[in-house]
């Protein structure tokens, strides 16, 4: 037993030099690849600066590795889904490069262990609370939270891991899949009309109540079966998890090379954890929100006015934000979002339903990337944006689900027809 505590210590011990020499490694090569004018005879210096960025990335790459063995590597294998989290791989998109005459990257976050990148905010949120002392594995704790799907599937699966239950509440007008997709994970699945935020039955209202509940349970009959709401869109584990890992991982993978970084918000976790990371590291870096149909994002980036058309008195069709696109936009002001409305958004890109669904096909038929409809969003305000700098530059963006949990809706013929949104386009016409 000593011994082994012993060696939980020295791992701890390394694993926390581990860190410190992964992220001085990382902020070493930001400052020598971000671009800045030479002084007069600085040749020399030029030439120390490359041979030590090469060093610097020889000591990246060893620390992404040992990096990983705190999530659970050893010996070339990962312990847990823990370690299947993170480190996605950035593909190129090959037609969108090709049209636009920029390099258009995308961090492929579906490959995650829970299929998108919510499986960080999860994963985040759960150690958080375990630090913290609110929930302790294996005696019946829960985790709650209030979800349209990808948030709710990550818990799931990050609970069942680590031993906790997982109660998600959802509106009732998601992709069916998304529901099938929680309960074959095991959990708890109630669902509810969709209503106001203000409305004490809104589905995020409703799984702050019943933690509630089952605290005051705990607390009158002594029971160690507690109840966690995870509150993703106010907890700024949410929004710390992507400045310490989706950042940096983007920072390395293009070595500093980036000129603009476009990204939906649903909490705003992803959006105001990259920019804040990546802003100071990467000079003359252009933030741009992508926002769908329904969200009042847009104009409050643009005009600093929180509002959407599509909510004026009968206009609105569906509910929440009003767009078939789901997991992305908000017409709320949260912790989070006010993260990311600090001045670090430099531009807006208003999408629409119709481009998003013409994407997701152009995407599958010309690249065979199979994504969700927040994907498509990103990849429409990626295209705009190339075009808007001009060709020569690198835009970033992120591929958050794949395409499966949307085959009832978004992918679905029937359901888009239902919305006079059948795809017709057979290139990038779409978006002229």
């Amino acid at each position: 037993m000593a011994a082994s505590a012993g060696a939980g210590a020295r791992a701890a011990v390394g694993a926390a030099a581990v860190g410190a020499v992964a992220t001085a490694a990382v902020l070493a090569v930001a400052e020598l690849v971000a671009p800045r004018r030479l002084a007069p005879g600085a040749a020399v210096a030029a030439a120390a600066a490359a041979a030590s960025a090469a060093v610097a990335w020889t000591v990246v790459s060893w620390a992404s590795e040992a990096v990983a063995g705190q999530r659970g590597r050893r010996d070339g294998a990962v312990r847990g889904v823990a370690g299947l989290i993170g480190n996605t791989p950035l593909v190129r998109i090959a037609s969108l490069s090709a049209a636009t005459g920029c390099e258009i990257l995308a961090k492929a976050e579906f490959t995650s262990v829970g299929g998108s990148t919510k499986d960080r905010v999860a994963l985040a949120i759960i150690q958080d609370a375990e630090e913290r002392g609110l929930i302790t594995p294996n005696t019946g704790c829960t985790v709650f939270e209030g979800t349209v799907g990808s948030t709710g599937i990550s818990l799931a699966v990050i609970a069942r891991a680590k031993g906790y239950l997982c109660h998600i509440v959802m509106p009732d007008d998601q992709a069916k899949e998304k529901y099938e997709i929680l309960e074959a994970l095991g959990a708890t699945v109630e669902r509810v009309r969709p209503v106001s935020i203000v409305d004490k039955d809104h589905y995020v209202n409703v799984a702050r109540r019943r933690a509630e509940d089952m605290n005051r349970i705990a607390d009158d009959t002594g029971s160690l079966a507690r109840g966690f709401f995870c509150d993703q869109f106010e907890n700024l584990a949410n929004y710390r998890t992507h400045l310490s890992t989706t950042g940096p991982e983007i920072l390395a993978q293009t070595r500093g090379r980036i000129d603009a970084f476009v990204m939906g918000a649903g909490t705003g976790g992803t959006l105001a954890g990259v920019a804040h990371f990546l802003k100071p590291r990467v000079p003359g870096l252009c933030v741009v929100l992508a926002d769908p149909e329904g969200s009042g994002l847009f104009n409050k980036v643009m005009f600093n006015v929180l509002y959407a058309s599509e909510q004026a008195e009968g206009k609105r069709k569906r509910h929440q934000v009003d767009t078939i696109v789901e997991g992305v936009g908000i017409n709320r002001l949260t912790a989070i979002i006010n993260l990311a409305l600090d001045g670090s958004i430099d531009d807006a890109v208003r999408v629409t339903d119709a481009e998003a669904v013409e994407m997701s096909r152009f995407l599958m038929r010309e690249d065979g990337l199979f994504v969700g409809s927040s994907s498509a969003v990103n990849c429409v305000a990626a295209v705009r944006t190339a075009r808007k700098l001009g060709p020569g530059h690198t835009i970033v963006t992120l591929l958050c689900d794949h395409g499966s949990r949307h085959l009832t809706k978004f992918w679905s013929t029937e359901y888009v027809a239902r919305w006079g949104l059948t795809p017709s386009a057979t290139g990038l016409e779409f978006l002229e």
